[in-house]
């Protein structure tokens, strides 16, 4: 006779208290039921609870979770126990850039749309550049410090005038909304050809010449994106764009 296999018990600890609730135990908690397991969710509800509980077992965190009575541990381990990627916090990510990327293209064909009833049209092209721009120095003013920082490793200009590394983000973003205003061109196509040569020029010396091995601060301080490739697509985008509006005035 066929009976259906009855799901496996696990058990989690997770701290819910009026000020504070644990993320990673509602994540473990959705990870394990996710999994078909029956989760007995404990909560600790003060902190002398949650540090009675941590004694109890000898564990500096929570959540903790228990598979069939076998402690498997946090939110982490539990991913490990599953087979899932836990990436270290200095682990090399591209998906800052091409969530960036990806939404700028996005939001190009978007106004592509709205206002020349077509997706593809070569303002898009220029509309998606812009965004992108505009986008990136976003996140580099984020937290202004740490991008500086991590921009004076490399940045020739900046490494010869330090003030430099806290205008870049600004000029980025000048640029990048005048350009998608079609405005004030005689602005801000100096501006892109200015940043976008020197940041070319920079990153080329530093990862094809110097061979150096750097954190591209192209998406903020605390970006793990490597120095290369991407960064010297951002500058020539830049000053390719610059180019194109030269042209386009050029021609007008």
């Amino acid at each position: 006779m066929h009976t259906d296999k009855l799901p496996q018990k696990a058990a989690i600890y997770r701290m819910v208290m009026p000020e504070h609730i644990c993320p990673f135990g509602l994540k473990a908690r959705h990870l394990l039921r996710s999994k078909g397991y029956e989760v007995d969710d404990h909560w600790l509800t003060t902190r002398a609870q949650t540090d009675a509980f941590k004694a109890e077992h000898d564990v500096e965190t929570t959540p903790q979770v228990f598979i069939e009575g076998v402690r498997i541990g946090g939110y982490d381990d539990l991913r490990r126990y599953f087979g899932k990627a836990v990436p270290g916090p200095e682990a090399t990510s591209y998906r800052p850039v091409v969530v960036v990327f990806t939404m700028a293209a996005l939001l190009a064909l978007a106004i592509s749309w709205v206002v020349l009833g077509s997706l593809f049209t070569v303002r898009a092209l220029e509309w998606f550049i812009a965004l992108a721009m505009s986008i990136l120095a976003l996140l580099k003013l984020r937290d202004l410090e740490s991008f500086s920082s991590m921009f004076l490793g490399y940045d020739l200009l900046a490494q010869r005038w330090v003030p430099y590394a806290w205008l870049y983000p600004f000029g980025e973003a000048l640029a990048g909304i005048l350009m998608v205003a079609g405005a004030l061109l005689w602005l801000s196509i100096p501006v892109a050809l200015v940043i976008g040569c020197v940041g070319a020029v920079s990153v080329f010396k530093a990862v094809y010449i110097d061979k150096r091995e750097l954190k591209c601060a192209c998406v903020g301080g605390d970006s793990q994106v490597p120095l290369g490739f991407v960064s010297l697509t951002e500058n020539l985008m830049m000053v390719g764009m610059a180019l194109w509006m030269l042209i386009k005035l050029w021609w007008h």
